[in-house]
């Protein structure tokens, strides 16, 4: 089996003619690209440079905090700062993982709900008052991020109460230099830095991901070496060689068609994550009010996100019988994490024929490939992107794949795909309301 990730076009029905001549555009954001990957993280591609870096001061931290035998990991974050390390984690060790085989289980701090800091305390503390270790990782890139300073003094006050060496168990990444960073500093706590010009949606391959997926024991060397295949896939100056590129034009062209809502339809629920953190990296990529120059656009394209086989029946008639303005990848996986088959026995035959024998992996297989001949029956456009397996080198390769496409979409459709001057908006905003409460 290979271990590259496959992807085709043949259902996206879109001309090569018409490809063709977006790859004349496309060439000078692809020598743009090669030329960030040789600048290291000089450039508001930086991203890209992840993968080819050593990271050793983060392998450091993650092996002095497994020596605390910690059996909780909360990571305090939202968005960029912890979508990706759910994508990887659930992807790469299952949605159940807690529940399954956690050594070391983790929990997600990612908004000020009552109730959930509740649980997550309720959680923590018995651990905590018999002496056990819990690490707290607390993300945030600009420092300075309500919802995170919130949940972060909650849980770093709860370990306070309960022990005194209270900042070996604590954890910061954020830029350098930011009112955090200066913060944990200040306070005696580990720090681990993002690159500047590393924004958090792109974030997954630096210290915000790579600290807490290594602490749960994924293999993230295995990770880089999967996003580093692909970035060099997607550095290609050939379009026709450049899958990132490729799947951009596809993209542009269907949003100009009036297919302005991108479904990524993953077929493993393990993989559900993986669409959330690509929702955010879309939305907050090309969802702009202004191009480059300034001008009002009002850019964008919608991202969805379907599981299934699940979703097949809760939003297939949509997708089959409704408009015309959707555009959809399916995932798919060639080898699952585990066999399951169904007993020989007759028992059953009358209720759905043909599948006594089969394992679960050949009926959603059989699902699949039904799925998409019902997408060209309906002239439906898809394309497909087929995972060797689950690994982390197979999540490397998806989560670079799409970080680099959404580079060259911004390209193509003229925004800044790495800016969210919006988002801020309702940063200030809240916090004046908070300023006139306090």
């Amino acid at each position: 089996m290979s271990e590259e990730m496959n992807i085709s076009f043949e259902g996206s029905l879109i001309e090569g003619g018409e490809i063709d001549l977006l790859g004349e555009q496309l060439q000078n954001e692809i020598d743009s690209m090669n030329r960030a990957a040789r600048l290291g993280y000089e450039d508001e591609r930086a991203s890209i440079n992840l993968p080819i870096d050593d990271h050793q001061e983060v392998r450091r931290v993650v092996e002095e905090k497994r020596e605390l035998d910690p059996e909780y990991l909360v990571v305090v974050g939202l968005g960029g700062s912890n979508l990706g390390t759910v994508a990887v984690q659930e992807a790469v060790l299952g949605r159940l993982y807690n529940q399954v085989t956690a050594k070391t289980k983790v929990l997600y701090a990612d908004t000020v709900d009552s109730g959930l800091l509740r649980d997550i305390t309720a959680l923590l503390e018995p651990v905590l008052r018999r002496g056990g270790n819990v690490i707290i990782n607390g993300v945030s890139k600009s420092g300075g991020t309500t919802e995170t300073v919130a949940n972060f003094q909650i849980l770093v006050e709860l370990l306070k109460r309960y022990k005194k060496d209270h900042k070996d168990c604590i954890v910061v990444t954020t830029d350098t230099g930011s009112k955090f960073w200066k913060f944990a500093k200040g306070e005696g706590y580990e720090v681990l830095e993002m690159p500047r010009l590393v924004g958090g949606r792109y974030s997954v391959f630096s210290p915000v991901g790579l600290f807490p997926l290594g602490l749960l024991g994924i293999d993230t060397v295995r990770l880089l070496s999967g996003a580093r295949v692909m970035r060099d896939r997607c550095l290609q100056s050939e379009v026709v060689d450049n899958p990132a590129a490729l799947s951009a034009a596809h993209m542009f062209l269907h949003s100009r068609r009036g297919r302005n809502i991108y479904n990524l339809f993953l077929f493993s629920p393990d993989l559900e994550s993986v669409g959330k953190w690509y929702r955010q990296l879309m939305g907050e990529s090309i969802g702009k009010r202004c191009s480059r120059d300034g001008e009002a656009v009002f850019e964008g394209i919608t991202p969805t996100v379907a599981i299934g086989s699940t979703d097949l029946h809760s939003m297939a008639q949509l997708y089959l019988g409704g408009p015309q303005d959707k555009y959809t990848t399916f995932v798919g996986v060639d080898e699952p994490k585990a066999e399951v088959r169904l007993p020989e026995t007759e028992t059953y035959s009358s209720l759905v024929e043909g599948i006594r024998g089969l394992s679960l992996k050949e009926i959603m297989d059989a699902i699949l490939q039904g799925v998409k001949a019902a997408y060209v029956k309906g002239k439906r456009p898809f394309s497909e992107i087929t995972l060797p397996d689950m690994s982390e080198r197979s999540i490397g390769q998806i989560l670079q794949y799409k970080m680099m496409e959404m580079m060259y979409l911004g390209f193509l459709l003229d925004v800044n795909p790495f800016d969210q001057p919006n988002v801020e908006e309702y940063k200030v905003e809240t916090r004046r309301v908070l300023e006139g409460v306090i």
